[in-house]
């Protein structure tokens, strides 16, 4: 196998030309199955477990961060290793442990809010979790209240400072244990359909008579039941979901084109402030692109390992052979970053270990609230 240094070279994170916006809706392999999109994902992962002697190799990537990331991780664990000055980029958050009775547990989340400097609205999402699930935005008690008695017992909730920011984008960064500086790999800007009242039409009819929502209406029909045959004002704005995820209805675009060297050396910084951690997804939610091309005027709202991906891939220009050369350049990536920890010293999970969490997270991501 080539080294990383070559492969890292080789590969532009602009996989080719694409096709105008207005070309192309939906994908039409953007909401396959999981288990068709993702199977020669997990044979290649497979192949390569088996040419290096573990399956569970990209689970050293990031070696002080459980499982690398991959699984069963917790979100604020990760961020609480970012270390100053790089930590005034990250929103502030606070974390306790949601027990059964909510009520009691309201008066221990404000302290904590209180202690964190935290004030509503914020954002709450499940300490373990991913692809959006369990993401609310908080208005006030009331909506904490009725999120806790949602939540199941006796596991951890982090409450973060909403970040007002329009534009969010998620930064794929990869760097070998042997390199000086990492580069992002991949990015993505995330933004949610949004539909325009005439004062005559439901919000079910102006879902389905968007150009992408309409494709794709049982992403959306759950969440906003309650409100699907009330009639938005005219000219009333309706942000269709909350969560900037592509699993849960958000539009993600290819922002190749923004990657600058001012950001590329920002976002390096960052992720040399997390202890040996060489391979994930940083989120944030930025003022203006400008800002965010010259590596300013932006928030980290999360930090994602190897369980992360390359969510330009998303985009509905890109086409199949360019998801597939993106998901196999970044996993091969991973196995090799874990390769070079593990010759370091660095243990990796095992494959009993990796199923048991992610058997874990698979279990309690069900039994999260419904996201916004």
């Amino acid at each position: 196998m080539k080294g990383l240094d070559a492969t890292l070279g080789a590969r532009p994170i602009d996989a080719g030309p694409r096709p105008r916006r207005g070309d192309h809706a939906v994908s039409f392999f953007e909401y396959w199955p999981g288990w068709l999109f993702y199977t020669p994902i997990v044979l290649q992962w497979m192949a390569l477990g088996l040419r290096h002697g573990d399956m569970s190799l990209p689970t050293a990537a990031n070696p002080r961060i459980e499982t690398g990331g991959l699984c069963g991780e917790s979100k604020s664990a990760i961020l609480d290793q970012l270390a100053p000055p790089q930590r005034h980029w990250l929103a502030p958050f606070t974390v306790f442990a949601v027990g059964e009775n909510p009520a009691r547990h309201l008066a221990e989340a404000e302290q904590r809010m209180h202690e964190a400097g935290l004030d509503y609205p914020l954002v709450v999402k499940p300490d373990i979790g991913c692809n959006g699930a369990g993401v609310r935005l908080l208005r006030g008690t009331d909506d904490l209240l009725r999120y806790l008695r949602e939540f199941p017992a006796h596991l951890r909730v982090m409450l973060q400072e909403f970040v007002s920011y329009e534009g969010e984008a998620g930064l794929f960064y990869v760097r070998h244990p042997d390199q000086r500086r990492g580069r992002i790999t991949s990015m993505t800007l995330k933004s949610s359909p949004v539909v325009v009242g005439d004062g005559r039409s439901t919000l079910r009819s102006l879902i389905l008579a968007h150009p992408r929502a309409g494709h794709v209406p049982q992403l959306y029909f759950p969440r906003l039941a309650d409100r699907l045959d009330s009639v938005p004002a005219s000219g009333e704005h309706v942000a269709l979901v909350f969560v900037g995820n592509h699993c849960k209805g958000a539009t993600f675009e290819n922002g190749a084109d923004h990657v600058t060297e001012e950001l590329t050396q920002r976002i390096d910084e960052i992720a040399q402030a997390i202890p040996d951690f060489y391979f994930g997804r940083f989120d944030v939610r930025f003022r203006s692109l400008p800002e965010l091309r010259r590596g300013t005027g932006f928030t980290l709202i999360e930090v994602n390992g190897v369980g992360s991906e390359a969510t330009h891939i998303w985009d509905p220009r890109t086409t199949l052979a360019q998801a597939y050369a993106a998901q196999f350049f970044h996993y091969r990536a991973a196995f090799e970053i874990g390769r070079k920890n593990r010759a370091a010293g660095h243990r990796t999970s095992g494959l009993r270990a990796m199923i048991r969490l992610w058997r874990l997270q698979k279990r309690v991501l069900a039994a999260y609230p419904l996201n916004d």
